[in-house]
């Protein structure tokens, strides 16, 4: 069996905001990033080919906070993170605080595939981009009117969720290939107004990002400080191998229970060894999706 979830954020866009035209264009990128996905899979490609796919075109799309469109400094400009796993030798590769790579998830697989480290940060991340002749962008590229609009609007202390209707969080996928190895992709813009080198969980593995072979993938949105604190991706999978609970039964103690208990939110998407898909959130709501070779396919916002 093989399946692939992806989520574009937690915080959904109060219903309210969202019109149909919205709904339908979030609608569309997600299924843009899931087919991209699941195409991988389908031809018998490999999990981490699947879950590269699905991401970059998240990163691509100007409506999700990763990539273009990604949320933006208090000093206006985009700072970007990044990280790809591996489940079978649990490889790892991240970046953090890049600023002109198109796609942070290709950089944090090169840093995988092709270095010896496993998170490589600012400056020395973006000439090992250039070493590796992927495609660098001026910071403007990433800038869209409604981040713009977004970070003035929080700088004036106004709620930004009632005014512009864009998701907080994350991009990020799961999946399983027919060969039963899993992996797992995050990539963010980070937090609206957040001081400059800030770094969340997405680039961090077992925070954000985590994948082991026979146990669960793991791709975390939200506020990323919590996930770091309780290191929300690893708690899932270890629940899961050294508890005994199964992969719902993780995903909703460390969302319901342990980030509730710190006063943090957002959702979790997750496959197992077997394939089945997780997919809960503990925020309003969780741009999302999943399709397998059993018949599933959903698209789903609250």
């Amino acid at each position: 069996m093989h399946a692939i979830a992806i989520h574009g954020g937690a915080g959904a866009v109060p219903r309210a905001q969202l019109t149909p035209e919205r709904e339908r264009l979030y609608r569309d990128g997600l299924a843009a990033a899931l087919d991209a996905g699941y195409a991988v899979l389908e031809s018998g490609g490999g999990s981490l080919d699947a879950v590269t796919a699905a991401v970059r075109v998240l990163e691509d799309d100007p409506l999700f906070n990763a990539g273009r469109g990604a949320a933006l400094t208090r000093d206006g400009a985009a700072e970007l993170d990044a990280a790809i796993m591996e489940g079978r030798q649990q490889r790892a590769g991240a970046v953090a605080g890049v600023r002109h790579v198109r796609n942070p998830v290709e950089l944090a697989r090169r840093v995988m595939e092709r270095s010896r480290h496993v998170l490589l940060v600012g400056p020395g991340a973006e000439e090992f981009a250039l070493e590796e002749g992927l495609t660098l962008v001026p910071n403007h590229y990433f800038r869209t009117a409604e981040r713009v609009a977004q970070l003035e609007a929080e700088q004036r202390g106004e709620r930004v969720s009632e005014l512009i209707p864009v998701p907080r969080g994350t991009v990020g996928a799961v999946a399983r290939d027919r060969a039963g190895n899993l992996a797992a992709a995050t990539s963010t813009g980070g937090m609206t107004n957040k001081r400059p080198g800030r770094v969340g969980d997405s680039p961090i593995i077992g925070a954000g990002t985590f994948a082991r072979n026979g146990v669960c993938a793991v791709s975390a949105t939200g506020h990323g400080e919590y996930f770091i604190r309780c290191v929300a991706a690893f708690h899932v999978c270890a629940a899961v191998e050294h508890r005994g609970l199964t992969l719902q039964q993780a995903v909703a103690e460390v969302l319901h229970q342990v980030l509730k208990a710190m006063g943090g939110d957002g959702g979790l998407i997750a496959v197992g060894a077997d394939g089945h898909v997780v997919m809960d959130f503990s925020s309003d709501g969780m741009f999302r999706g999943a399709r397998s070779s059993e018949g599933l396919h959903e698209i789903a916002i609250y």
